[in-house]
């Protein structure tokens, strides 16, 4: 999991904010061969801002609305479950309605903080099938927009798919990763916990620790796809920041250097009106405490 490290200050320095190139990851694999291809030239890309994005003590996150929410329902914000104050939610548990006054940067366009946002609860919390926590606010979208002009990024209730460009974008940092979706993963394991059909990234964004829980926009659309989590760090094999990958064989590959983020097509299905979490409602496929 990418939290902040202070090493990563001086790997800003060093490496800077330019996008790498696309290419082919190395593979350390069991079981059936894994095919590797070298990507061809990213497409061009759409500008993607800060507005909407918020930067949390330890991690990323952005105030996020569903296709069917209301101006005036209570804000809610999206980052990942293992950026939980309380701590990592244990394998198997979800957290929901619990009480919670966190404070949230909220940014603008150009990634300058303008106002600060508080939590009233967190609505949804878990690191099982998926890595999200979702904040309920003490403020609505149209209080938000009226005090700081600032719109909640919304988010996409379809799957995404393979090749489309990408921006992962850091409130923590104010930095942005640019590349493409290389493929989604049946199963990724790190440590104790287990992720199902997770997004993997062409290895230009090299996420780095305080990204975690940032957006991944769609270029194209601006709606949000998939929340950032994660990356191989050292090459090891499905240990704590080196998940692996594990297919529906059982086999198991391992690309260091690359990095994932966990799908949110399918929460919104998850919230009703008013933003009320409806665990029991049809389509939900959210685990449930």
């Amino acid at each position: 999991m990418k939290k902040p490290l202070l090493a990563v200050l001086s790997a800003l320095v060093i490496t800077g904010a330019g996008m790498a190139p696309a290419v082919a990851a190395p593979l350390l694999t069991d079981g059936a061969a894994t095919k590797t291809t070298t990507k061809t030239a990213t497409p061009t890309i759409k500008a993607v801002n800060f507005a909407g994005t918020v930067a949390l003590s330890n991690c990323s996150g952005s105030v996020i609305r569903f296709p069917n929410s209301a101006d005036t329902d209570p804000a809610l914000v999206l980052t990942n479950g293992h950026c939980l104050e309380t701590g990592f939610p244990e394998p198997g548990e979800v957290i929901v309605d619990q009480a919670s006054s966190r404070s949230f940067s909220l940014l603008n366009a150009s990634a300058t903080k303008v106002g600060t946002l508080r939590a009233s609860k967190v609505a949804y919390s878990t690191m099982t099938d998926t890595d999200v926590t979702i904040y309920q606010l003490t403020t609505t979208y149209a209080k938000i927009k009226s005090t700081y002009g600032i719109s909640p990024l919304t988010v996409q209730d379809t799957h995404p798919t393979v090749g489309t460009a990408i921006t992962v974008v850091s409130g923590y940092w104010k930095r942005t990763y640019a590349c493409n979706v290389d493929g989604f993963v049946y199963r990724l394991k790190e440590g104790d916990w287990t992720w199902k059909d997770s997004l993997r990234y062409t290895s230009a964004c090299q996420t780095i620790g305080g990204t975690s829980g940032s957006p991944v926009v769609d270029n194209a659309t601006g709606k949000v796809v998939a929340v950032n989590n994660t990356g191989n760090e050292d090459g090891e094999r499905c240990t704590e920041n080196n998940p692996c990958e594990v297919d529906a064989n059982g086999n198991v590959t391992v690309r260091q250097g690359i990095n994932y983020a966990e799908e949110t097509y399918q929460i919104p299905a998850c919230f009703g009106a008013g933003n009320k979490l409806n665990l029991s409602a049809a389509g939900c496929t959210l685990p449930k405490p």
